[in-house]
């Protein structure tokens, strides 16, 4: 890579080396010949990139070897790029490259990100940006006037430098500069100047994307092999009249390895293959079980507080790291983990995207990730996008020639506070009620919806094993009481039954506080000589809802949201091939009365379930009406 970038093809997956973002994704292929060059994958994957067999996509993503994240121009590579040099400030140190464009600029994110680099003094962190003057509708110029970008970075108090990217020289004294002078606490960013196409000499590659027939390829190569010969013939000219001996004959070649070139006669060598599966990850956060909080049944507890007193044991491993996004009073993570150490324990401030960014970056890197803001703050985008890159190194993990092996996954814990009713006055723009029906449409992500303090404790053990991936976990705001024993273990995809008998006319299933207002239903319901199952159901469990469904009896499902658990029942029964009556599955939940979402408006926790029906006392009085007591 020039001589600028420390890497270790032979193992792209090592602590260390430095780091290399692409975040404008659009330019893979210029990526992937360089890859190809320096031994990451065979040459043959150039050919038919794109096609679905390919492991060469339209964006860069960990299914190619050496690449860490999944990429496009949507303003986040910059960001994890950002958590790479995070991470790269402490030991084994390593210095972190991100190359934007400046349409990408325009992605709000990409701010976020420049803000807080700089207020962490990242100065082992360089970004490149593509200033083409040009995007995806119009390849000559902006959709909107861009300031010049020098300034702006300076006033964010980085170090910049406007280049010519149409000649050499100016990029390697900028990187050279950063490489070796001196640090001063500043990230850096090198504008370079060029425009679409740029050392194409056909006019019709003047563009974002192009699709080119046989003949202009043909041609096109021809001629760059001409240039080519004529830019070496001068080079070994210049070779030939120096002294043998001479210094800088030395220069010239190690200059020349250093750009993958052999001798100095210029000749390209690609390959051969150096890099090899990745070894495995042990992902098990060590800690000692004795000195994890004890919690008393007769007592609340605030999820935060859990969350807090664990963290300050799993945190003692140095694996463990956590970043807020301005609410770590609310998720108590930050206090758990900068207990232990503070470095580990990053709040971002109001900027949710770049949260998630870092959060991406440290996982990406083999640690135990948490990060956490109000349900409704998680930027769906990119969630979506980091899904994505968890999918593809499960597909590098699982390929009999994949780069990586077990362990490299991503293990990222998003915890999601002030789920469900717990916002109550905040108005209704912070009101949990819809996200995590939002979010199933995420591939990969478990979501769980936590009902107990001890269930978060355990839950909490069960991501320390490590290898569970992407969890989106929502949790209570205000102190709960606790509904299980200190033996209970949390596991994915499986829902308890809290109350039952053999006499039990219906079933009752909620998650979070809700499992509290169905256990008071309950109750009422004992009291006049009804019995009632209560099933709390923190996750999808398929074979519980198949036994609840082929009881025969009512099925109530009390949501305080848009109704998560009660469309999954309904889709868990059809992929059964069940068939359904509607009179045995009764919903009560969040939905308008036309059955469609909606938000919900400020209030009281006792004003909220009162008017939704799902109060204990108002949940009972459906049971009532559904027996025709």
């Amino acid at each position: 890579m020039g001589g600028f970038l420390d890497l270790d093809v032979a193992d792209p997956a090592g602590r260390g080396q430095d780091m290399f973002t692409l975040s404008k994704g659009h330019a893979v292929a210029a990526l992937a010949g360089i890859y190809a060059e320096l031994g990451y994958f065979d040459r043959r994957h150039l050919k038919n990139s794109r096609s679905f067999d390919s492991i060469l996509n339209g964006h860069p993503g960990p299914v190619l070897p050496g690449v860490q994240i999944a990429t496009g121009p949507m303003g986040q590579g910059l960001g994890v790029a950002q958590g790479f040099a995070i991470a790269g400030r402490t030991a084994p140190r390593f210095d972190s490259y991100a190359m934007t464009g400046d349409g990408e600029l325009q992605e709000g994110p990409i701010w976020e990100s420049v803000m807080f680099a700089a207020t962490k003094h990242l100065d082992n962190f360089c970004v490149l940006v593509d200033r083409n003057y040009g995007q995806l509708d119009m390849a000559n110029r902006m959709v909107f006037p861009m300031p010049e970008l020098a300034p702006v970075f300076t006033s964010f108090g980085w170090n910049a430098h406007n280049v010519d990217a149409t000649d050499y020289s100016g990029v390697y004294t900028a990187l050279e500069q950063f490489r070796f002078g001196p640090r001063n606490g500043k990230p850096t960013a090198i504008v370079c100047h060029s425009s679409k196409g740029y050392g194409g000499l056909s006019d019709f590659l003047n563009k974002h994307k192009v699709t080119t027939g046989n003949a202009l390829v043909e041609q096109e190569m021809e001629l760059q092999t001409e240039q080519r010969a004529r830019r070496v013939a001068d080079f070994n000219n210049l070779y030939a009249r120096l002294d043998p001996g001479a210094p800088i004959q030395d220069a010239l070649k190690k200059a020349a390895r250093r750009m993958h070139l052999s001798g100095l006669e210029l000749h390209q060598e690609v390959g051969p293959v150096l890099t090899r599966r990745a070894a495995p990850r042990d992902k098990k956060i060590r800690y000692n079980v004795s000195a994890l909080p004890k919690l008393d049944r007769k007592k609340e507890y605030a999820a935060s507080d859990i969350v807090t007193a664990a963290m300050k044991v799993f945190a003692r491993d140095t694996r463990v790291v956590s970043i807020d996004s301005d609410l770590g009073t609310t998720s108590g993570l930050e206090a758990g983990v900068a207990a232990v150490d503070q470095n580990r324990a990053l709040n971002v401030g109001v900027a949710e995207a770049n949260m998630n960014l870092i959060g991406e970056a440290f996982a990406a890197l083999g640690c135990n990730t948490w990060v956490s803001t109000f349900c409704p703050f998680f930027d769906w985008k990119v969630l979506r996008r980091i899904a994505v890159g968890h999918q593809e190194r499960l597909e590098a993990i699982e390929a009999a020639d994949g780069w990586l092996s077990e362990g490299h996954g991503l293990d990222l814990t998003m915890l999601a506070t002030a789920a469900n009713f717990e916002t109550r006055t905040n108005g209704a723009t912070h009101m949990g009620n819809d996200d995590n029906l939002v979010f199933d449409a995420i591939a990969h992500l478990k979501i769980v919806d936590v009902s107990c303090p001890q269930q978060m404790l355990s839950l909490m053990k069960w991501t320390m094993e490590g290898n569970r991936g992407l969890l989106y976990v929502r949790v209570m705001r205000t102190p709960s009481a606790v509904l299980y024993e200190a033996d209970y273990a949390f596991e994915f995809g499986r829902g308890w039954v809290l109350r039952q008998s053999d006499a039990d006319r219906v079933a009752i299933v909620s998650s979070g506080r809700g499992v509290h207002e169905a256990l008071a239903a309950a109750q009422i319901c004992a009291d006049a000589g009804v019995p009632v199952r209560v099933v709390d159901m923190p996750s999808i469990d398929p074979a519980l809802i198949a036994e609840l469904y082929e009881s025969g009896k009512p099925l109530i499902v009390a949501e305080q949201n848009n109704g998560f658990i009660w469309q999954n029942i309904l889709k868990v029964l059809y992929r059964q091939g069940t068939s359904i009556d509607p009179a045995l599955i009764v919903a009560v939940n969040t939905l308008g009365r036309d059955g469609r979402p909606q938000f919900i408006h400020s209030g009281t926790y006792e004003e909220l379930v009162a008017a939704f029906g799902l109060s204990g006392e108002r949940i009972a009085r459906r049971v009532f009406g559904i027996l025709n007591i």
